[in-house]
């Protein structure tokens, strides 16, 4: 498995991520691995990705239930710039412990969604993950 360039988790929970960035430490998953702990801050991020200021990560880990702003209120934001994103390589997945249902398939039908993993995300789950994107 060949090792991808940036990572991004977008997450509030501050054990899930520790847990993710361990794992992802562990088995050398990615060079570069960028926390936020909302949507607001993933923006500002997004921003400058789409200005090409700063590398696109090739991986997205995006919780829905954060504060300031969730990740819901990001993809209706992100939706205008879908093509530009996808054009730079992003896979971005929603990972939320939410079982609702009509929530899944919100997401699943967001053209920047490439899929919908529900929480808690296993070492194996990550690891297929960041294989599938790499290869």
């Amino acid at each position: 498995m060949s090792v991808l360039k940036k990572a991004c988790i977008i997450d509030d929970d501050r054990l899930y991520v520790s847990l993710m960035s361990m794992i992802v430490d562990k088995y050398d998953l990615v060079d570069e691995l960028v926390l936020f702990e909302n949507g607001d801050q993933a923006l500002k991020f997004f921003e400058l990705v789409l200005k090409d200021k700063i590398e696109a990560p090739q991986v997205v880990l995006l919780d829905l239930n954060m504060p300031i702003m969730n990740g819901w209120e990001l993809l209706d934001v992100l939706e205008d710039h879908t093509a530009a994103l996808q054009e730079k390589g992003i896979h971005l997945l929603v990972v939320s412990s939410s079982i609702n249902q009509n929530e899944i398939a919100k997401a699943k039908k967001h053209a920047l969604v490439s899929d919908f993993i529900t929480k808690p995300l296993s070492k194996t789950n990550l690891l297929e993950i960041f294989n599938k994107i790499s290869s």
